[in-house]
């Protein structure tokens, strides 16, 4: 039976350091075995190179991308300096750049940003569209439409992001609900950003309302300031469990985690597991971050995300997942060949659980989600953190001239 593509010559992380064949029919890896005879309509040389699972990336504002220079630098400096004290000052000044929102601009940048995503084999994005009373629904419009025009090369989660509050924006539950009538993925939250620990419990109840009634995943942005007093990370995962939403829940950021006292930490991490709420970690963006290691050693599904390319809050950004790992691997001083395998979980397979993505592992049977790397091992990969030589989404190659 001739096959639609086999990659000869590949290495990969569970080969021990043996060439393998990976043959691929349907969209799907149909045998993985050394030698494979069968012909191909196309056939790929690894040349020896590391062939793996394509990269996930659960965190990205989307709508946001490119638009540092039209916001200007104050949210920047808001958002990092100190120990992050003023996040939600930052947030406040980076709310001015909604008051231009128009879709018409936004898909322009989305589209280059998801070029870069294709270049670098991130064929998954959890995308967060702000929806609130200020950007209403131009950025979701937006994400919507790039991820029909995109859905052969990137699986585009839309997350409807109520950015500036629920309770403290009136009138931004109602752009969330008109969102998910539109063909949201995801329902957003952000429940610190809320006055008080009664508003931000009430923000995680509306969104979870909203998220039984549309059957979503839920996405929330949790304790992203340096105060170990946040507690949203404890509301939602409770909620989680007293809703019977179990591994369809991700939090993203909870950097105040970096401050708890440790019979503190240890309570969360239980509760965690109990939940199967996933975490993606952005430690680039900001001088805290959550202990992704411990979280990882514990078994809790913890990923690590882009979260901003070029925006309010970070000036950089590729949509490079093996970039982030780099940096996260000099921050988090994660750089042991063992810490530098972690990493390369924590931006395929563990970052896939963390966003629900079922059967990600390259795997006979699995869907043909594969990047062909110019390296022999994650170390060089993350070392040299350059675009992939062939990039193969859902069985198609989709690798860039």
């Amino acid at each position: 039976m001739k096959a639609d593509i086999i990659v000869r010559n590949a290495l990969m992380r569970n080969s021990g350091g043996k060439a393998v064949d990976i043959a691929i029919s349907d969209g799907k890896v149909v045998r993985i075995a050394p030698n494979i005879r069968e012909d191909a309509g196309e056939i790929v040389d690894a040349g020896g190179n590391l062939a793996t699972e394509s990269f996930v990336n659960g965190h990205l504002h989307l709508c946001k991308v490119y638009t540092l220079e039209m916001v200007g630098m104050d949210a920047l400096s808001s958002y990092t300096s100190g120990s992050m004290g003023g996040a939600m000052t930052a947030i406040e000044q980076a709310a001015k750049v909604k008051e231009n929102y128009d879709e018409k601009w936004i898909i322009k940048n989305v589209r280059k940003a998801l070029d870069l995503a294709v270049r670098f084999g991130n064929t998954h994005i959890r995308a967060f569209a702000d929806t609130d009373t200020k950007a209403k629904l131009e950025g979701v419009k937006a994400l919507l439409k790039a991820r029909e025009e995109y859905r052969d090369r990137v699986e585009i989660q839309v997350v409807a992001f109520p950015q500036d509050g629920v309770v403290r924006d009136p009138g931004a539950e109602d752009y969330i609900r008109q969102a998910l009538e539109l063909g949201a993925d995801v329902v957003g939250g952000i429940p610190w950003i809320e006055y008080t620990d009664e508003d931000a419990q009430e923000h995680i109840d509306r969104m979870f309302a909203l998220a039984r009634e549309y059957d979503k995943d839920v996405s929330m942005l949790i304790d992203d300031a340096g105060d170990a007093g946040l507690r949203t990370l404890e509301m939602l995962v409770k909620k989680t469990i007293k809703e019977g939403w179990q591994g369809r829940v991700t939090c993203q950021h909870a950097r105040a985690m970096a401050l708890y006292p440790e019979p503190y930490y240890r309570k969360i991490e239980h509760l965690l597991k109990e939940g199967r709420v996933g975490l993606v970690s952005d430690p680039q963006t900001g001088p805290l971050y959550a202990r992704v290691r411990n979280l990882y050693d514990a078994g809790v599904a913890v990923a690590l995300g882009q979260d901003d390319i070029a925006d309010a809050y970070y000036p950089f950004g590729r949509n490079n997942m093996l970039e982030v790992a780099f940096l996260a691997a000099h921050l988090m001083w994660m750089t042991t060949f063992h810490d530098m395998n972690i990493l390369y979980d924590l931006i395929t397979t563990n970052a896939a659980k963390a966003l629900g993505i079922r059967d990600f592992s390259l795997a006979e049977g699995h869907p043909a989600n594969i990047v062909v790397l110019n390296a022999k091992s994650e170390w060089e990969a993350i070392w040299s953190h350059e675009a992939p030589r062939t990039v193969i989404k859902n069985g198609k190659n989709i690798t860039l001239p």
